[in-house]
């Protein structure tokens, strides 16, 4: 058997290849697989290889319309790129990214992200467009220097990384929010401009969290969210928690790498979408359930209340691990997708068939992706998601839970 380290704090160049811990006690997983890895987990296979073009115009324009195929929409390094649609018409589009200008980001198109090699930078850079075809760049809007730790307690920063950001318009002004846990924060701009200056109405109360989202209920409640999965909620002004954090989970369980059942959604990337009046919960996970090992999928579950109980584990899409689902303007729902392999994408060519369970492996393009979704209500009224390309819409042999599709 290969050897197997498990990944600490020291880690944190990797904060998305395992689950932080928060800084509450919880009960430990008897299956802790899922944050262990081969020494070749980490290792970026070589390649001369340059990622091919977006689509054309006519091509992404004629797919929206269409709404049955993933479209490659926007070139350039980014992992757990994020899409929402902003006050003023346009989409606006973040993700964890190198600094502007990095030379590795064209020199190394295929670069994992992760190690010593890794090129993520301290910038959280943004994107708007009115038609999710022309892309206008924000440049940085936020760094690490405008985190709470740095610019109010000016606490240096060693590992100085900015990872799954997101950007959410609160009626008034935007949040952001990102990780790793170590200098997570919740960030409020000025006004209805996503820059700066920021302040952060949590302080030193938000605690370490691990891919923090927001998600605002109909009643205006506003809940973070993090690790995979607590929940709790946020005073009005956003500057505390107003409950003790639930954590939530699909019921039943699946076989872990071990042998020991897990009930877990996933390890990261957790959002939360509201269907039909259901709350829809949403995680991300390698099929294999071992790190860094097969493909990187989006997993479902829903319940009538955002603390559960929730219903069995779905799946929703293979390769749209942390995609952000969202509706465009004709209220058609999209995930995103993006590249997060150890070797070049390989082909969609018959890809239904093919185990990937030895690597990490994807079909995604290095940029945005955006694949279409199914999204509605049953007649026993069961919330159904699945991707629509075929290419996604099915979990592959590598999958190792069965799903009743």
């Amino acid at each position: 058997m290969k050897p197997i380290f498990l990944l600490t704090a020291t880690f944190l160049m990797l904060p998305h290849s395992f689950m932080v811990a928060d800084d509450k006690p919880t009960k430990p997983e008897k299956n802790a697989s899922a944050t262990e890895f081969t020494k070749d987990a980490f290792i970026e296979q070589k390649t001369d290889r340059k990622p091919g073009p977006v689509m054309s115009p006519d091509e992404i324009r004629a797919g929206l319309k269409s709404h049955d195929r993933a479209l490659f929409i926007k070139a350039g390094w980014i992992r757990d790129p994020y899409i929402t649609l902003g006050p003023d018409d346009y989409y606006y589009l973040t993700g964890t990214q190198p600094n502007e200008n990095d030379p590795r980001e064209a020199e190394n198109p295929y670069n994992i992200g992760l190690g010593d090699q890794s090129i993520v930078g301290e910038q959280v850079r943004a994107y708007r467009s009115p038609d999710l075809v022309e892309w206008e760049s924000l440049g940085s809007i936020f760094t690490v220097k405008d985190t709470f730790q740095e610019s109010r307690q000016k606490k240096t920063i060693q590992d100085r990384l900015i990872w799954a950001p997101e950007v959410h318009w609160m009626g008034d002004r935007w949040a952001l929010v990102h990780c790793p846990a170590k200098h997570s924060s919740l960030a409020l701009s000025k006004g209805a401009k996503l820059t700066g200056p920021w302040t952060h109405p949590m302080k030193a109360k938000m605690g370490r969290r691990h891919d923090p989202s927001l998600f605002t209920d109909d009643d205006g409640t506003v809940y973070m969210l993090w690790g995979n999965t607590f929940v709790a909620p946020l005073s009005e002004d956003l500057s505390s928690y107003t409950a003790d954090p639930v954590r939530i989970d699909p019921s039943g369980s699946r076989p872990g790498p071990n042998g020991e059942p897990i009930n877990r959604i996933g390890h990261e990337g957790a959002t939360m979408i509201k269907v039909g009046g259901k709350y829809v919960h949403l995680g991300t996970a390698w099929s294999t359930d071992q790190g860094r090992k097969g493909s990187y999928n989006l997993y479902y579950c829903v319940a009538d209340k955002i603390t559960g109980p929730y219903g069995p584990r779905q799946f929703a899409g293979r390769f749209l691990g942390h995609g952000t689902p969202f509706q465009d303007k004709d209220g058609n729902w999209w995930c995103t997708a993006f590249f997060n392999g150890n070797v070049p994408p390989v082909s969609r060519e018959r890809i239904q068939m093919r185990d990937l369970g030895e690597n990490a492996q994807t079909i995604n393009e290095q940029g945005v992706t955006i694949v279409p979704l199914d999204v509605r209500i049953l007649a026993n009224g069961d919330i159904h998601i699945r991707a629509k390309d075929p290419a996604y819409a099915v979990p592959g042999p590598d999958e190792v839970q069965t799903f009743d599709l």
